[in-house]
């Protein structure tokens, strides 16, 4: 049966890890391979890697660090960073990582998708969407970008995810710019729409800022993956970094809760 799936994301700058606020001045919390073993101790459902310069710096993905993760990991690990091609998808799986994510890749060529999904099937394709609302006197909706949101794609982001999931993505992660960092709760509107669009598994990130705001994603949406950054790296008023994830009994009935409701 499927069940709601809390994600710590965690984003990787110059070997390390870091947090940012709209994606933008990013702070550093500590070593991701220590961080991959406080969550193994944890119980975490799902971790979420991706590397914030390497598609900024057109660069491969550092696979000597993505093999180290995927040793220390010992629960289902997506990565994503740098991707280009089905090749690089296939020796990152073969290295014991269960997803791939793609994002500024799959928006100039969705067809990596397909090549994606055919190399490494398509439960390990992951497509990930950074959106923000539109700007400017007159402007509504919300727009797509990509590059640490310093380019902006005309696309409508609902429609476009569709196209992905039609291409070859077995889950969309949806990505709030205007909430990263905030921890003031998810866009649920947003979100609704995404949920509602799509047949695939939806993940959200970008606004938790308590265990409250994912029972409340997972109360008006149902089975999705509620995704955080800050959440689990801060703690406090004065954000002290400190690696945090809920107790497995704190987490069923986060879940317990939010379903019945």
């Amino acid at each position: 049966m499927l069940r709601p799936r809390i994600i710590p994301c965690l984003l990787l700058h110059r070997g390390g890890l870091v947090k940012t606020q709209g994606f933008k001045d990013p702070k550093y919390v500590g070593d991701p391979i220590n961080a991959v073993r406080i969550f193994n101790e944890k119980e975490a459902d799902e971790l979420m890697v991706l590397d914030i310069d390497a598609t900024v710096n057109r660069v491969a993905p550092d696979f000597a660090l993505i093999a180290k993760l995927a040793a220390e990991c010992r629960m289902p690990l997506c990565y994503g960073g740098g991707v280009t091609t089905a090749e690089q998808a296939a020796r990152i799986v073969d290295m014991g990582v269960e997803k791939v994510a793609v994002s500024a890749a799959a928006i100039a060529k969705p067809y990596l998708l397909t090549e994606m999904a055919a190399a490494v099937g398509r439960q390990s394709v992951v497509a990930v969407l950074d959106v923000r609302k539109r700007t400017g006197l007159f402007a509504k909706g919300y727009e797509l970008c990509t590059h640490n949101g310093k380019t902006v794609h005309k696309l409508d982001p609902v429609a476009f995810s569709k196209q992905l999931q039609d291409a070859g993505a077995g889950e969309i992660v949806l990505n709030s710019v205007d909430r990263d960092g905030l921890m003031q709760g998810y866009d649920l509107d947003l979100a609704m729409q995404f949920k509602q669009a799509l047949k695939v598994p939806v993940t959200f990130l970008g606004g938790a800022g308590s265990l409250e705001h994912m029972g409340e994603l997972i109360s008006n949406l149902g089975v999705v993956g509620a995704s955080a950054g800050s959440l689990f790296v801060f703690k406090g008023k004065y954000r002290a970094v400190l690696i945090n994830y809920p107790t497995p009994d704190q987490k069923i009935k986060l879940c317990r809760d939010a379903l019945k409701q």
